[in-house]
């Protein structure tokens, strides 16, 4: 009996076995079949007469490019947009149909039908798109400067008014400047290929009102190697030049190239191809009038002390081009009527405020020889007063991009200290367009931060204790008493970061790491990457930050050196005119929409 036991159980693991084996070839069956990418994606948003590329994607088996047929709205592709395609093969195993530079003539729902036999048998991929005509306004605005503290979750808004504003008996003593707008909403942050995005794929859809991929910029991916070839869409600042000969800027404290000023004016699959970012920001069509922040290092070849690799120098080709170059604060100031103007004050990312002008005498090991760089405050100042000589209006957008670079390495004190200097810009804005009610001042963010506010901590009580100890410090419900913050001279930063009582915050995912919850006197790592393993990325607690503080064991993947983003929704205020566009949830995509709305553009009454 025992016998015929165990051979009946073999008998059922062999079954099971050879039906586990059918169902991976079954699996692998069916992943080798064809698919059809279309380009846009399904339920794209287009605005009449936006320029894009169009493009049809076979991939994952082997098929003739002539097999391929493209429809639209039942009509053929080539005799819908009026361009001859050109087909091509990847790889052996795909086949694409192309038409470049393309846009939709009126508002209507269109369809798109691509088709493809294999074996016999039809292979079939349908999307559809809404073509949104923008709708005459009464009332347009004239400028719009787009405000984005990158990676400011509505959280770490929170923080800022907390430390820059202070709160007592549970009512606070003010708001901030971009809580003290007309209009409130919440967008949201998911790009098209992962519901978590990075800051190039979710800019792009502010630029572009079209979702992309992460690391994209002003194009959807495609399937070849090239960064450079992927389906173009065209972006906010070259839609505002063609279209209504609007002067356009970029500012932000990164370095210009990142992926958040790149993406409202140039086309890369790959954020970090910095050299081809510059060259595309000296294209007539999608050149910014006003460029200012870091990256030097991507406008000089390697023998003058950058990093480009032809050997150019792109600083002499603005100047060549018009362009006044700046190099710090002082030259800053001096600028006058000017009506382009270059601004590079670091080879890299400008340093944080708290860096920069809150740490007294200045911290030279931090700053380098880079003592005089301009606050957001000044070059959003000359940002406005240069492009507000176009008689055709203006669109500005300024980043705070240290928010969220600070907020990776959980940097509290940094990250705030940006936000509120981020707020003080905005408050410059706002004053601006008290003078000038026809510009539209949009503040938001790009994505958010897992930063949570989890009380508050007794930092008189902390000295000489010491890990686990520190973690009893840390009051909640009636022992989280308010923080002690101090202002004295009243500019919105405290006089001690290290008050009496300071917000406890904590990060809903983290790398392993020490915190003692204090201020680190100059910017440190969490994480450093485990000596013992020389194979792969992981990380482990770095032993010099906080080495006596409690030992936070992390729940992110090893190979995650920092925080990561999160996709909540984020804030979005705004003033002006159009600002009530903005006003409930929305998509990300929605931002471009209502700004184009909002200027009352015609794109597709536009020659081509």
């Amino acid at each position: 009996m025992l016998k015929k036991k165990v051979s009946t159980l073999l008998l059922v693991c062999m079954l099971l076995y050879v039906s586990a084996l059918s169902g991976i070839a079954t699996t692998a069956a069916a992943e080798a079949k064809p698919s059809i990418t279309i380009l846009p994606i399904d339920r794209a948003t287009v605005l009449a007469g936006q320029k894009f590329d169009f493009r049809v994607e076979l991939n994952d088996g082997l098929a003739k490019k002539e097999e391929l047929q493209v429809t639209i709205n039942g009509k053929d592709a080539e005799a819908y947009f009026g361009k001859k395609a050109v087909r091509t093969n990847a790889n052996e195993k795909s086949a694409e149909f192309t038409i470049r530079n393309v846009s939709f003539s009126k508002a209507e729902n269109i369809t798109v039908k691509a088709t493809v036999k294999v074996d016999g048998k039809a292979i079939v991929k349908t999307v559809n798109y809404e073509v949104y005509q923008v709708i005459g306004n009464a009332k347009k605005a004239k400028n719009v400067i787009l405000m984005i503290g990158d990676g400011m979750s509505a959280n770490i808004r929170t923080a800022a008014r907390v430390v820059s504003k202070g709160i007592d008996e549970g009512k606070f003593k003010g708001w901030l400047e971009m809580e003290k707008m007309d209009y409130m909403g919440l967008v949201t942050t998911s790009g098209m290929d992962s519901i978590v995005t990075d800051s190039a794929n979710s800019a792009s859809a502010y630029a572009t009102g079209h979702k992309t991929a992460v690391n994209a910029e002003g194009v959807y991916p495609d399937n070849t190697s090239d960064p450079l070839d992927d389906p173009r869409v065209e972006n906010i600042v070259e839609l505002v030049k063609r279209t209504k000969k609007m002067a356009t800027g970029l500012v932000t404290t990164a370095d210009i190239t990142d992926a958040t000023p790149a993406a409202m004016a140039t086309h890369t699959r790959k954020r970090s191809a910095s050299e081809d970012i510059v060259n595309m920001y000296l294209d007539p069509n999608s050149r910014p009038d006003v460029l200012m922040g870091g990256g030097l290092e991507w406008f000089l070849p390697e023998a003058q002390g950058g990093k480009r690799k032809d050997g150019a120098n792109k600083i002499d080709a603005f100047k060549s081009a018009g362009y006044t170059y700046v190099t710090n604060a002082t030259e800053l100031n001096k600028v006058s009527n000017q009506n382009q103007l270059l601004g590079l004050f670091k080879k890299g990312n400008m340093n944080v405020y708290f860096d920069r002008e809150y740490t007294k005498p200045i911290n030279t090991d931090v700053l380098g020889k880079d003592t005089d760089q301009p606050t957001l405050m000044e070059m959003t100042t000359k940002a406005i007063d240069i492009l507000d000589n176009n008689k055709n209006g203006f669109f500005l957008m300024v980043e705070a991009a240290s928010i969220d670079k600070m907020a990776h390495p959980m940097d509290f004190e940094r990250l705030i200290w940006d936000t509120i200097e981020f707020d003080k810009t905005i408050g410059i804005a706002k004053q601006y367009a008290v003078k000038h009610p026809d510009t539209l001042v949009i503040v938001t963010a790009d994505h958010g931060h897992s930063m949570t506010l989890n009380g508050t901590y007794n930092t008189a009580a902390a000295s000489g204790k010491s890990g686990e100890e520190l973690r009893e410090l840390v009051g909640t419900y009636a022992d989280s008493k308010f923080p002690t913050y101090v202002d004295a001279n009243k500019d919105g930063f405290p006089d001690n970061p290290d008050s009496d009582w300071k917000i406890a915050v904590g990060w809903g995912n983290h790398p392993d790491y020490n915190e003692d919850y204090l201020t680190n006197p100059v910017p440190i790592n969490p994480t450093i990457q485990d000596p013992t393993i020389k194979d792969k990325a992981y990380y482990i607690a770095n032993p010099d930050k906080d080495p006596e503080g409690i030992h936070l064991t992390g729940n992110i993947p090893h190979d995650e050196s920092v925080e990561v983003h999160t996709f909540d929704d984020v804030p979005v205020n705004a003033s002006g005119p159009g600002a009530n566009l903005f006003a409930g949830y929305m998509d990300n995509t929605q931002v471009f929409r209502n700004m184009v709305t909002a200027l009352g553009i015609q794109a597709a009454s536009t020659k081509k």
